[in-house]
C-alpha cells in the first residue's frame, strides 16, 4: 500500500474495520493534507498515503475504499515531463470504471476532469488566497457539499481550469472562474478550491513560494493581504473542509446513495 498509514480514532461498527482504507494522493513535495488525515481518522475510516510524485507503486484498487488527489505545482500539460501525473491519471480513471469512490481537489479535480475528457486550459484569471463560491440548487443535497453556502468563502491557488465532463453536474461556481465543483454519477467529485488547506499548510505554502517568486506579480496578492484574509476566513474553511473528508469517508464505507 502506500508509505504511511493514520489509523482511525475509534471503530463505530464492523464496516468500518473491514471497510478499505481512503487513499491519500501525495501530488506534490510540499503537501501535509491539511484537515484530511485527522478528518478521516474522526470518521472511524484508516487512510493511506501514495506518494506518487515519489515514484511509489501504485496500490491496488481491491484494498481501497476512495481515492482523494490533492494539488500540486504541476499542470495536467506537463504531464509528458512528469510521469507521475500519468500513472495518477491512470488509476483515476481505473477507480471510476470501477466505481471507487473519488475526491479530485485542485489538481486532482483536473485530472479527474481530464481523464474523463475534459479539457484543461489557463483560467481566465489566476486566484490565490479566499474567494466567494456559489453552490447551485443541486448542491443541496450532495453528499460532500450540501453544508456550503452562497458566498462561503474557500481558499484557492490556481492559475487553470476545467471544462465540466461529459454528464457532469455542475456543484458550485464562482466570480471570477466559473467552474469550481462538479460531481458525475453518484460517488464521484472534482473540487476545483482547497477545502484541505489548515494554517500550518498555508504558512508552508507561503514560505515555499516566497523562496522562488513575488506573490503579488504573479498571482495579484502579497503573502500578508492573503494571511490577512485567512485570519477572517480560515477557521470555517477549516470546519467546513474536514466536514467534507468525513463525509467521504461515509461513502467510502458505504457507496450506494441514501
Amino acid at each position: 500500500m502506500g508509505s504511511e498509514c493514520i489509523e482511525p480514532r475509534a471503530h463505530s461498527d464492523l464496516h468500518s474495520v473491514l471497510m478499505g482504507p481512503v487513499l491519500l494522493v501525495r501530488c506534490d513535495a510540499f503537501e501535509t493534507f491539511g484537515v484530511a488525515p485527522a478528518a478521516i481518522a474522526e470518521a472511524g475510516a484508516r487512510a493511506y498515503i501514495w506518494d506518487a510524485l515519489g515514484g511509489e507503486t501504485a496500490p491496488a484498487l481491491e484494498e481501497v475504499g476512495g481515492i482523494v488527489v490533492f494539488g500540486s505545482t504541476s499542470n495536467v500539460e506537463d504531464a509528458p515531463s512528469q510521469p507521475f501525473i500519468g500513472r495518477v491519471g491512470a488509476i483515476v480513471r481505473e477507480a471510476v470504471d470501477r466505481s471507487v469512490p473519488v475526491l479530485g481537489v485542485c489538481f486532482g479535480a483536473q485530472v479527474l476532469a481530464w481523464t474523463l475528457g475534459a479539457a484543461i486550459r489557463r483560467a481566465s484569471a489566476r486566484e490565490v488566497g479566499f474567494e466567494p463560491i456559489r453552490p447551485t440548487r443541486e448542491a443541496s443535497d450532495d453528499r460532500l457539499l450540501s453544508h456550503y453556502g452562497d458566498g462561503d468563502q474557500v481558499f484557492q491557488w490556481h492559475m487553470d481550469t476545467f471544462d465540466l465532463p461529459e454528464g457532469a453536474t455542475l456543484l458550485a461556481s464562482g466570480d471570477r472562474v466559473a467552474h469550481q465543483a462538479f460531481r458525475v454519477g453518484a460517488i464521484t467529485w472534482g473540487v476545483q478550491f482547497h477545502l484541505e488547506i489548515d494554517a500550518g499548510e498555508l504558512e508552508q505554502w507561503l514560505d515555499a513560494f516566497a523562496e522562488e517568486g513575488d506573490l503579488l506579480a504573479e498571482w495579484g496578492k502579497t503573502a500578508d493581504q492573503v494571511r490577512h484574509e485567512a485570519s477572517r476566513y480560515l477557521n470555517e474553511h477549516e470546519r467546513r473542509g474536514a466536514e467534507v473528508f468525513r463525509r467521504f469517508a461515509a461513502v467510502a464505507r458505504d457507496p450506494a446513495p441514501v
